[in-house]
């Protein structure tokens, strides 16, 4: 079907909420007591950290290393600041190209000729390398907690360079930018996104992937995945594929990755709206009693506008077809009018067991997920799981299971069932944060009078819930943030971190205590508006199935020589400035927050980057005042709460990465002693006019690093190891 190109705009500023709720609610009560919240260690021992005997990670000898607790100081230099096509990394430390774009994973399938002509994506690695988890095997190839020599890396794959509607370095040519697309080139980007796992060993002092692995394996926008949940048989997710709403296929856009207490994996769908069409005319087809269209419209994909790759258009297939999401037929059962309802969860997958199928699980909400996190399971306490909504003034949401935690289920004999069992049923919060530095965790279900008597939506049933979870929390009246990505659990004390990485939609009249930063700056001869550089915030439970919390503000990203009063809230330095937090994890063996980042604000000073932190706790600052200038003269002053200033102890950076990339997906073996980042999208400003002249390529890596053929710039897994053998940031 003819429609006209999408207009250049990032895909992922989404900013679809035009509910009334405000940006914090200013009367919440007094704020918590701070012996109501926890405080106490959460103790190295419950974490699953490695200990014994084990190869020392990137020199191949026999070390004896027991995690000795989490530091209170990080051991290394801060890196400079870098605008060169290279990866900067800490003195003292080494890395390894060891897993890219195209490599393939199987022993039949060709070397990649980098040169736009290769196919077979479905047994080689997909693109945009993201969010990472290690999952260990032992020697004799069983899954192992504690080797740290062998291991399986589960990689989410988020999308594909592209410009328009093309993937120019895929393609030899670039890609037609124009409707109906090549259906061989549409194959290629289905291929690309989704996941893969891939087996990873250390010999002799250097790590390789191990091309020929019986674990590899990769899951494509087509394969075929299983609904659960809410959503499963339910009248939302009723296709043409599935009349009986049970099955889907493919993963799209996943971005932030997570690690079940039971041992698998899952993963986030985020921007996965854009890829649909529907034409100009659906919203009339489907009539003004359709619910179906207050969820589209709330969802970023409204009647007419032009999907991100033009999928639809590459001919008249089912598998081309099912990315027209329009009410074409009689039915659903006819069309394809429900897929757009079936993506958008945290999916769940095994990585050890390759054949089975992936499950999303829609008790977990439908949104634009980042990545997932878990509060330490208690026994007899139901698994708590942490989310957020990366779009701007999106929300905050918290999962309490209805099964409650049976330690016996940390190794079972069937992971994907045992997430079945946590996963499936349980309550889905969304949070509200209060001007005093208090919040609250507003229920999401029928028991909720503001949803059960919501104006803007008829809630029926648990589906609606799970389908149409953004217009729930607007019903409950959930707090706007700043683009909630990516979160972590503190093992030292259960805190939750979450980076919101920026807002350009946020306004000096709509700041709050919560979001407190909008305004102007001046990069590249472009004016940039708003929250610019983002900010990580932090919640304190006294247990994690409680309803309130206490918050402050840990990090504010910003230029070291930036504004103190307004903007370098966190007076940070040159050893520490940055900007757009975006992934964040803490390190089970040494306690280290990894934050990384993905900016666009401070690229004239430095590339993207990776930054080492220990951090405190809730409560650790104090009060400060942002003062705003508005546009009528007058000012408005927004009261937040801050953590302790961060020393270069306990905040620097650690690695900057090549030209034009995001830093992402961190993870790490059991004994600390390597880690493994991704480096996305580098070159990623190269025009399509240039794709057939490296020369003009803003990047080349990692050819210029001396891995693989040609020099197209592609993403790829890294591996750094000490060069002394020791334990990373010590």
């Amino acid at each position: 079907m003819q429609h006209d190109i999408r207009p250049d705009a990032l895909f992922n500023n989404e900013d679809s909420n035009t509910s009334a709720n405000p940006h914090f609610e200013q009367v919440l009560g007094a704020r918590l007591n701070r012996r109501n919240i926890l405080r106490g260690a959460m103790g190295a021992a419950g974490l699953g950290l490695a200990g014994g005997s084990a190869v020392a990670a990137g020199h191949g000898a026999q070390a004896s290393h027991k995690a000795g607790g989490a530091l209170s100081a990080l051991g290394f230099k801060p890196v400079a600041k870098s605008v060169a096509d290279q990866v900067s990394i800490a003195e003292g430390y080494q890395y390894q190209i060891i897993y890219a774009l195209g490599d393939p994973l199987d022993a039949n399938t060709p070397a990649f000729r980098n040169d736009g002509s290769d196919a077979d994506f479905e047994r080689r690695a997909g693109d945009h390398h993201d969010g990472m988890e290690w999952f260990g095997l032992s020697a004799n190839g069983r899954p192992s907690e504690q080797y740290n020599a062998r291991g399986l890396l589960a990689v989410n794959h988020e999308a594909t360079t592209d410009e328009k509607l093309t993937s120019f370095f895929l393609h030899a040519d670039g890609g037609k930018a124009s409707l109906p697309r090549r259906a061989d080139e549409v194959e290629k980007e289905l291929a690309i996104h989704g996941l893969s796992v891939v087996e990873i060993e250390a010999k002799n002092s250097k790590w390789a992937y191990q091309p020929a692995s019986r674990f590899n394996r990769r899951v494509t926008a087509m394969t075929e995945v299983e609904l659960h949940g809410p959503l499963r048989g339910s009248e939302h997710a009723i296709t043409r594929y599935s009349p009986d709403g049970t099955l889907a296929r493919g993963t799209l856009n996943n971005c932030g990755t997570g690690k079940t207490p039971w041992g698998s994996f899952v993963s986030g769908e985020e921007n996965w709206n854009g890829y649909f069409f529907r034409d100009a005319k659906d919203d009339e087809r489907r009539g003004k009693d359709d619910r179906q269209v207050a969820g589209l419209n709330r969802y970023g994909r409204k009647a007419g506008a032009a999907s991100r790759h033009g999928w639809e258009s590459a001919g008249e297939i089912d598998r081309y077809q099912r990315w027209n999401n329009g009410a074409l037929g009689k039915s659903a059962r006819d069309d394809y009018r429900n897929e757009m309802n079936t993506f958008g969860y945290v999916v769940e997958m095994d990585p050890y067991e390759p054949e089975l199928k992936v499950r999303k699980r829609s008790a977990l909400g439908r949104f634009a997920h980042e990545s997932v996190s878990f509060a330490k399971p208690v026994a007899g306490q139901p698994v708590v799981v942490y989310m957020g909504d990366d779009a701007r003034n999106e929300y905050l949401y918290k999962f309490v299971s209805a099964t409650k935690w049976d330690p016996k289920d940390a190794r079972p004999a069937n992971r994907l069932a045992t997430g079945d069992k946590y996963l499936n049923r349980g309550k889905l919060y969304a949070a509200r944060f209060g001007a005093d530095g208090s919040g609250e965790w507003l229920e999401l279900s029928l028991d909720n009078p503001a949803l059960a008597q919501y104006k803007g939506f008829a809630f029926k049933n648990e589906a609606d819930i799970a389908v149409f979870t953004r217009i729930a929390a607007d019903a409950a009246g959930a707090t706007k943030m700043d683009r909630p990505e990516w979160g972590g659990v503190n093992p030292r004390n259960g805190e939750l971190y979450i980076t919101l990485t920026n807002n350009s939609t946020r306004t000096p009249e709509r700041t709050d205590a919560a979001n407190p930063r909008s305004y102007t700056d001046l990069k590249n001869g472009k004016e940039q508006k708003g929250n610019v550089n983002g900010h990580i915030l932090r919640l304190a439970e006294a247990k994690p199935t409680d309803s309130a919390f206490k918050w402050d503000i840990y990090l504010f990203g910003a230029e070291a020589a930036a504004d103190s009063s307004n903007i370098n809230l966190s007076n940070l330095t040159d050893a520490s400035d940055m900007s757009s937090p975006d992934g964040l994890v803490f390190s089970p063996s040494t306690g280290i927050c990894w934050i990384q980042t993905d900016d666009g604000a401070y690229t004239d000073k430095s590339n993207c980057m990776l930054l080492a932190a220990i951090p405190g706790q809730v409560g650790d600052g104090g009060k400060k005042t942002v003062t705003h200038q508005l546009t009528d003269g007058s000012r408005r002053q927004v009261e937040t709460f801050v953590g302790k200033a961060p020393t270069e102890a306990t905040l620097k950076r650690f690695l900057v990465g090549p030209k034009d990339c995001e830093i992402t997906g961190w993870c790490e073996t059991p004994d600390g002693r390597a880690m493994f980042i991704n480096i996305q999208h580098p070159g990623e400003t190269t025009k399509m006019a240039d794709v057939g002249n490296p020369a003009k390529y803003t990047s080349q890596w990692p050819a210029n690093a001396g891995y693989g053929a040609g020099k197209r710039p592609r993403s790829a897994t890294i591996v750094i190891t000490k060069k002394d053998g020791g334990v990373i940031g010590s």
